[in-house]
């Protein structure tokens, strides 16, 4: 393996990780805090429109892009071995329980926040809400740890690698 895209790899992986950590960092100590200090209309409309703007091709190729980065530098360690293939192989196995909690938990609150309706046309945004919120930031807590952790371990990949 020539050693500069090992290295660009784990660059690339640490780089995209840490965006994602910090994105669900932000929503952990200050979208969501202020949200809740806000009413049922604010909470339900704002995460509606976010939930919207959110995908787009910027925060798509940097979400999918973290763990095949990953994954690459870790199949460009594997004849390396040691600690660089550890720090990389548990930095994977913590980002895909991020994508899994994202994909089975937030994405499925998001689509029913979505499937209420407009805002203007909920009924009953306090249930809305009360279906939402609080699931919600808890497995976005889960997710922040774990990308956070797989950003730790690429730091330490990129720390213990030595050529």
């Amino acid at each position: 393996m020539p050693e500069s895209l090992g290295l660009a790899a784990l660059a690339g992986a640490a780089l995209t990780t840490g965006l994602m950590a910090g994105l669900f960092f932000a929503y952990a100590c200050s979208v969501m805090p202020g949200l809740a200090a806000t009413d049922d209309r604010t909470l339900v409309g704002t995460m509606q429109s976010i939930n919207r703007k959110i995908l787009n091709g910027w925060f798509l190729a940097t979400f999918l892009g973290a763990v095949l980065l990953i994954a690459l530098a870790a199949a460009l360690h594997l004849t390396r071995g040691g600690p660089v293939l550890f720090w990389t192989v548990a930095a994977l196995v913590c980002y895909l329980v991020t994508l899994g909690v994202t994909m089975r938990a937030n994405v499925p609150l998001n689509d029913q926040l979505d499937a209420a309706g407009p805002v203007d046309r909920i009924t009953d945004l306090a249930a809305v809400r009360e279906r939402f919120e609080a699931t919600w930031v808890r497995w976005n807590l889960v997710r922040t740890v774990t990308s956070v952790a797989a950003f730790a371990c690429l730091i330490g990949a990129l720390l213990t690698r030595d050529g």
